[in-house]
């Protein structure tokens, strides 16, 4: 007797139907099926069924991140919205896309006492952190979600949520594969009880498998000027790529290719040669100079749950409106331009005193009016497209050995990062059975491939990570079963001379705001970036209360006198 296991994908149809097919985040689903044994679903529905789940992963305590500079701006920021004057008349602020800039946005405004209407087109929330329970009641998920302590606006978020708990923070380290040695690691441990940056510098100093003492002083002295030059050093950089950049620097070539092949593909999914420098002279700074900056932590659960519904309860409590499987169509116009309302798909109009789009920027290119198209502030959109990438998720029929509780970079070709999923994080504990969960980048050539041709490319790379655990073959451990999600527009691609075109949360259209990881914040596209783009559209909004306000009564006494 042979019963199926459900496989799924996601994917983005290029035809000219894709707007009423697109997402809120550029992915739709099709499914399909493969063979599973019998005995094998036997055996996972015994485990599901016969005991009760028993979390015996240990994590390591929450790091002491309240009194960083950073993290004590991040909460004046929060308690500013809190401490707002009342408005008389609270505004209607229409948003959409329910990702972490949306929900930002919401929340924000909701503890500054106004009423956000939030808007998803799908019926998840979470945006590009969004997941999906399978028939066996297993999550698959958009990426590999990683919160560092260098999130100040997420981690005060989670504060503010009463919801520290659910993150499981892991040891303060990075830990490499080592392809010329399959089935290896190599560490940077940072010791707790050095300050910032001495213990990042005795991280790289004790590695001596990855870098020799010439290329750690090289690279040491390329980095000078940044240490040097501040926030302004970093900023000019944004014309180079990282390879261009270390060149210039007289960083040897194995240098980018030991270390910063894989910080690029984890930062932005692409590799040194094509991602701006300033992207990663942002991270260096925010790990080397915060002490528990580069320190890790995995949420314990799927993220609509156990960080977005909090978010939607929160806004629910303040009067605020989250509504799931509202997908606009058009942005309608008044006659002077500004926005009169959002035509969904099912024909309703939604109106309001403001109007946000927190959507991904190749969403919102796709929606603008024709009239707004050629106005500096949009046209400069052009440039910043989303980036594509694949997650991958494999459930084997054994727990395998060679890994580790925490985040592990691959230095593959077609892998990114990844994690045995059963032992870094509760919900999806395991202590039978492996889940890797893993980014496959770059994956612009593989976007279109088949989930099978992207599974077989990856159990190839697994075999070169667990050499005696998985042959690509499946004749040591076997595949139980697998989800394939592909986003083909993420997260902003970070190239070279992006930074002048990501537009600040206020547009020159009155009423109209943009949030997102893509506009103005310095934490680029990251998680970070999007909640506080949320905080910096929302502090817009606030500030122009009275204009907008102004606004609201004019249109209305003028609808009055036209009835």
């Amino acid at each position: 007797m042979v019963v199926f296991g459900n496989v799924s994908a996601a994917n983005l149809p290029y035809q000219n139907g894709f707007l009423d097919a697109l997402s809120s985040e550029l992915m739709g689903h099709n499914s399909f099926r493969i063979p599973i044994s019998s005995q094998a679903l036997k055996t996972r529905t015994r485990r599901r069924t016969s005991c009760p789940l028993q979390v015996v992963c240990v994590d390591i305590p929450r790091p002491e991140l309240e009194n960083t500079v950073n993290f004590l701006e991040a909460a004046s920021l929060s308690a500013s919205f809190r401490s707002a004057p009342r408005p008389a008349k609270p505004l209607k602020v229409v948003i959409a896309g329910a990702g972490l800039a949306g929900l930002s946005t919401a929340k924000y405004l909701a503890d500054a006492g106004h009423q956000p209407l939030l808007l998803e087109a799908r019926d998840v929330l979470g945006g590009k952190i969004a997941a999906w329970k399978d028939e066996d009641g297993d999550w698959y998920e958009t990426g590999l979600h990683i919160f560092f302590g260098a999130y100040p606006n997420v981690q005060n978020l989670f504060g503010e949520l009463g919801i520290n708990d659910r993150l499981q923070w892991k040891e303060h380290s990075m830990i490499f594969a080592m392809p010329s040695k399959p089935g290896e690691f190599s560490r940077f441990d940072f010791p707790d009880v050095l300050p910032a940056p001495l213990n990042g510098i005795w991280a790289i100093l004790r590695n001596n498998e990855m870098l020799t003492w010439p290329e750690k002083i090289k690279f040491a002295i390329g980095l000078l000027p940044a240490m040097v030059g501040g926030q302004a050093y970093v900023e000019a950089q944004d014309g180079l790529s990282v390879e261009e950049w270390m060149r210039k620097q007289g960083v040897p070539d194995r240098v980018t290719d030991e270390v910063f092949i894989a910080m690029s593909k984890a930062l932005n999914f692409i590799n040194p040669d094509e991602l701006s420098m300033q992207c990663i002279l942002i991270a260096l700074n925010r790990f080397l100079q915060e002490k528990h900056g580069s320190k890790m932590a995995f949420l314990d659960g799927n993220p609509p749950e156990r960080l977005c519904m909090p978010i939607v309860e929160h806004i629910r409590s303040l009067g605020g409106e989250v509504r799931l499987n509202s997908r606009i169509r058009k942005i309608e116009l008044e006659d002077d331009g500004t926005v009169k309302n959002f035509l969904l798909t099912d024909g309703t109009t939604i109106q309001g005193d403001a109007y946000v789009f927190a959507t991904p920027v190749d969403i919102l290119k796709l929606l603008l009016p024709d009239s707004w198209k050629e106005i500096p502030y949009f046209k400069r959109l052009e440039k910043l497209v989303g980036v594509p990438v694949i997650n991958v998720h494999i459930w084997f029929d054994r727990k395998l050995k060679n890994t580790y509780d925490h985040l592990l970079f691959s230095r593959s070709n077609l892998l990114s990062v990844y994690a045995d999923m059963s032992l870094t994080c509760k919900e999806y504990y395991d202590p039978n059975r492996s889940m890797l969960e893993l980014v496959f980048a770059p994956a612009e050539e593989w976007i279109s491939r088949t989930d099978s041709d992207i599974i077989d490319a990856t159990m190839k790379e697994l075999e070169k990570l667990f050499p005696d655990e998985i042959a690509a073959d499946q004749s040591k451990a076997k595949i139980l079963k697998y989800h394939v999600v592909k986003t083909p527009r993420s997260v902003y691609k970070t190239i070279p001379d992006c930074e002048p075109c990501r537009p600040l949360q206020r547009s020159p259209i009155q009423g109209f705001y943009l949030a997102g990881d893509y506009t103005k914040q310095k934490y680029l596209a990251s998680m970070e970036g999007a909640v506080l783009s949320g905080k910096f559209c929302s502090q817009s909004i606030v500030q122009d209360y009275e204009l907008l306000a102004a606004s609201g009564r004019r249109n209305l006494s003028e609808t009055t006198v036209s009835t």
